[in-house]
């Protein structure tokens, strides 16, 4: 068998024909095996297109005639956290930059335009010595095999951590959501509680009256219970503007104007305590399901495909050319063939770029130790948090708020008997409402701790209620 030689940037095959065919072979075996990585990740890069389009939103302009809520008579929780995830534009920022990490595929996979150049030897026109002179080249950069490959992987590796940063926005939006909907109960409900003990506060102004029409009690009585009637007007009006600020939130959750009109909240609220909370079960979840360790993962895939690339970078890319040259007077040697490569020969500068790529991924993996001890310690710190506001409520339901309406009963009956004063009657219905509005407070705060266990441990906040997860 004859070798081939290499002449200048021009390989050719002495002799046979045989051999030049086997050259041939060689140098499509490596132009394969270069583009290789073109195909490895389309099908992942398919996939991740698809779970973009299905994760798109209507246009900003679809919301403006809608009505969310249609003929709802309160708010629901979870219709509230599925209207959230389906308008908040804080979603669509967050999937347009996973739109945009998933971009970068096409991009890093490609290989570089091919290179066009031509030349002319004026003074050979209308020469009578030789022929007109001219060429004619293009050519065709390529990286070394797995360069595409590798940034390939970088780029979807990249996008992947985008798509988990998005699902950990649904995650924070959604518990925003919920904790605003408790925040819009408890401020209804406050109102309810301060509008029963103004009439309360009407029935005892006239039990004071009627004690000091008949003289047994000083006019100071029923000034007393005006005074305490002035405060608690007031405090409606601070409580009406506390509801309304918190629709307004809701609104800007919903991406409406905080006009329109926004369904009541329910009388009630339905909370219990989780049945699931052992804590090495919670943070097996956590580990599994938190979309922000997810991306931190990808990441550090990302960056072990650049320290991978970077290593081949201390390997030369090539050039294919293709050149017809009329120069050459004889005319077989006009049509030619050829390959170029680079020299690597700034290895100070790959090595830096190596040492960075390295120092990256050590990062990226600090990142990911650093983001998996906080979501172990937001597992244990909402266990401990559903569990205390649970024992808080307990307390609040069975010990406080009796003991503060019987202490008005007695009160009550006590004053109108003549056997206390008006100041102690209206002391116990200061603590009725303060034990009333601590109850409807210790509600919403287990329902709040309970939407922070489920993001903590990578579930949507309202799964823990009837009717499964949105």
């Amino acid at each position: 068998m004859q070798d081939c030689i290499l002449r200048g940037s021009l390989p050719r095959c002495r002799d046979s024909l045989p051999r030049t065919s086997g050259c041939a072979h060689a140098f499509a075996s490596l132009l394969v095996s270069v583009l290789a990585g073109c195909t490895l990740g389309a099908s992942r890069y398919h996939e991740a297109q698809d779970a973009l389009v299905h994760s798109s939103l209507p246009a900003a302009e679809a919301f403006e005639a809608e009505t969310p809520f249609p003929g709802a008579a309160v708010l629901d929780r979870r219709a509230l956290v599925e209207e959230v995830l389906r308008r908040n534009p804080g979603l669509e920022f967050a999937r347009q930059a996973w739109r945009a990490a998933l971009a970068r595929y096409p991009q890093e996979t490609a290989l570089d335009d091919p290179m066009f150049g031509t030349g002319i030897a004026p003074a050979s026109f209308g020469s009578q010595t030789v022929r007109d002179g001219y060429s004619f080249e293009l050519s065709q950069a390529f990286p070394f095999p797995g360069k595409l490959e590798l940034r390939g992987e970088a780029a979807l590796a990249e996008a992947e951590a985008s798509d988990h940063d998005y699902e950990a926005a649904r995650l924070r939006i959604a518990t925003m959501a919920s904790t605003l909907f408790d925040a819009y109960y408890l401020a209804s409900r406050a109102l309810v509680i301060n509008a029963q003990h103004l009439q309360l506060l009407e029935e005892l102004q006239r039990v004071a009256l009627a004690q000091y029409e008949a003289g047994t009690v000083s006019q100071q009585d029923p000034l007393q219970a005006e005074t305490e009637r002035a405060m608690l007007e007031h405090r409606q009006i601070e409580l009406e503007t506390e509801e309304r600020l918190a629709a307004a939130q809701i609104d800007a959750l919903l991406h409406r104007a905080p006009d329109r009109v926004l369904p009541p909240a329910p009388d009630r609220l339905e909370v219990e305590l989780p049945t699931d909370l052992e804590l090495g079960a919670l943070t097996q979840r956590a580990l599994a399901d938190r979309p922000e360790l997810r991306a931190a993962a990808a990441r550090i895939e990302a960056r072990s495909s650049k320290v991978a690339l970077a290593r081949r970078e201390f390997f030369p890319d090539f050039a294919v050319w293709a050149k017809y040259d009329s120069f050459w007077q004889e005319r077989d040697l006009e049509p030619a063939v050829g390959f170029s490569l680079n020299v690597p020969l700034e290895l100070g500068r790959r090595r830096a770029a190596l040492e960075q790529a390295d120092a990256e991924l050590a990062r990226a993996r600090s990142e990911e130790q650093r983001v998996e001890d906080q979501v172990r310690l937001s597992v244990v710190s909402s266990v401990e948090r559903v569990l205390e506001a649970h024992h808080l409520l307990e307390l609040s339901r069975d010990r406080l708020l009796p003991a503060a309406r019987d202490r008005v009963a007695a009160a009550r009956a006590a004053y109108e008997t003549g056997q206390t004063s008006f100041l102690a009657l209206i002391d116990a219905e200061r603590g009725l409402r303060d034990a009333e509005l601590a109850y409807e407070d210790a509600l919403t705060k287990l329902s709040r701790r309970r939407a922070e266990l489920d993001r903590a441990t990578g579930r949507l906040p309202v799964i823990s209620y009837p009717g499964g997860n949105p």
